[in-house]
């Protein structure tokens, strides 16, 4: 089976997805793994981590911490 790609919204966070995953080669449900598993809570605390231990840009990791912590999944 092959893999169908998202189509995310043109607003809001959702529209840094498609440019999160090809530059950094991660869907962002991989991403919300990450986030899911790194044991830290507070929005800045996850920005943070991702910038540094993935390189993230802050407006990439900030788009997905959001969207994350708001409840969504991809």
């Amino acid at each position: 089976m092959s893999e169908q790609k998202r189509e995310w919204s043109k607003q809001g966070p959702e529209s840094y997805f498609p440019s999160i995953e090809k530059k950094y080669g991660r869907s962002i449900s991989e991403w919300q793994d990450i986030i899911a598993g790194c044991e830290l809570e507070r929005h800045m605390q996850i920005v943070n981590y991702l910038k540094a231990e993935y390189g993230m840009g802050h407006g990439h990791a900030n788009a997905v911490v959001i969207w994350t912590l708001a409840g969504n999944r991809a």
